[in-house]
């Protein structure tokens, strides 16, 4: 069987978990990837950097169980690395936490707890995790943040019950640096192999090895097959580099096997969008390049002569607006194809779940989806693209622009419903 990583709470140390135990384990051999639980579009590229496999969103309220069985279904073992805590989902009943993906998927659950401020408290904790709910297998702890030999030894003494499959010491030099919607980008780290590296020796130092690599076996095929939206054009241009990094692979995936053709381009390179009957901006960091941005006239000239259906999301949205401001309170120039003004001098978070539905442009129909931005909106004049409820079915203000052949909107649009 594959497993998942989860944790009774965000800051346990999931994520180095993961990505140690995904580089050690290839480093010895054994193939292996990684699935990211929810909208997240940093941590994958580092699973892919860890072990050379895709990685893919498995995200248990966005997607049907169907969606996630074939997504998770293939060759190679599975690892989970989960969000926040194990039984964390949207309100009001908690849907799209980890624990659903363990039980879509029928795979046990290791529990990483940082231990670094406790003892013997640590056995309940563990016990709790584990009677909570009889359909989520909690196959056994490992141990974060532990501070010395002797903790060790009292941590493993509390847990005599319980299975523990590594403890691992307290280690400042793997603390990775963070921005404001969450790590640095793998592809902006000149030292990411190190640090992989780095994470590979103290996981296989530190943890038994053998007993874990004992549950790695691939994930059951899915029993029915699924049906999937057709491709919004033939021929799509995707924006793809550190401004804009945010697209879903399953997505991609989707428009691949419907028989659409992709391209890529670099807008920090400064490259035209190439011909396609749809450019696609995906959301990304485009705020830390604005003014690069503003300056590739090759790249915004290539948008602005368009006849093709351009669609931003998030980061490509604010792309195809007027005006860009960054935190520092400096304007930038952007496409103009929209009468949308953002700013991020003055930032506030805008984070959740989105129920979706577009009448018109490349997407329309019914989608799910999630916002997750901090930039806040100055102005946005013309026809609305989405109806947007929240996680809960609550109504929000519509949401978006569509104006001629260009719209787009704050949501990263996950699966069509």
């Amino acid at each position: 069987m594959s497993f998942v990583l989860a944790a009774p709470a965000s800051g346990s140390g999931k994520t180095t978990v993961t990505l140690g135990l995904l580089r050690a384990l290839t480093q010895r051999g054994i193939a292996v990837r990684g699935a990211k639980s929810g909208p997240d579009y940093i941590d994958p590229r580092f699973h892919e950097a860890a072990c050379g496999h895709p990685c893919l969103n498995l995200d248990a309220w966005a997607m049907t169980p169907e969606r996630i069985q074939a997504l998770a279904a293939g060759p190679v073992p599975l690892m989970i690395e989960g969000a926040m805590g194990l039984f964390d989902g949207a309100p009001p009943d908690g849907k799209g936490a980890c624990a659903d993906l363990a039980r879509i998927l029928d795979l046990p659950v290791i529990l990483v707890i940082d231990a670094g401020k406790m003892a013997g408290s640590v056995a309940p904790l563990a016990q709790g995790f584990i009677g909570h709910d009889p359909a989520v297998r909690i196959a056994g702890i490992i141990l974060n943040n532990v501070g010395s030999p002797r903790h060790e030894t009292m941590l493993r003494r509390a847990l005599r019950d319980v299975p523990v499959f590594g403890a691992i010491p307290r280690n400042g030099a793997l603390t990775q640096p963070s921005r404001h919607l969450g790590l640095v980008q793998a592809q902006e780290r000149p030292d990411l192999a190190a640090y992989l590296d780095a994470a590979a020796a103290l996981i296989a130092t530190h943890c038994d090895m053998v007993a874990l690599q004992a549950m790695l076996h691939p994930p059951t095929a899915p029993s029915t097959s699924i049906t999937t939206r057709p491709p919004p054009a033939q021929r799509i241009a995707i924006a793809q580099d550190a401004a804009f990094a945010f697209s879903y692979p399953h997505l991609l995936q989707d428009w691949r096997d419907a028989g659409a053709g992709l391209q890529f381009f670099s807008p920090l390179a400064d490259e035209a969008a190439p011909d396609a009957d749809l450019i696609y901006l995906p959301g990304g960091y485009p705020e830390l390049h604005a003014g690069r941005l503003a300056a590739n006239a090759r790249f915004l000239g290539s948008l602005r002569t368009s006849t093709s259906q351009i669609y931003g999301e998030c980061g490509g949205y604010m792309t195809l607006g007027e005006t860009l401001i960054d935190a520092d309170g400096t304007a930038h120039q952007m496409a103009g194809l929209l009468a949308l003004e953002t700013s991020f001098a003055t930032r506030k978070l805008h984070l959740g779940y989105r129920h979706l539905h577009a009448a018109s442009g490349p997407f329309g129909g019914a989608w799910s989806g999630h916002e997750f931005h901090y930039a806040t909106t100055l102005k946005a004049e013309g026809a609305p693209l989405f109806k947007a409820a929240d996680a809960e079915g609550t109504a929000l203000p519509a949401m978006g622009l569509i104006q001629n052949n260009v719209s787009g909107s704050f949501a990263h649009i996950i699966d069509a419903v």
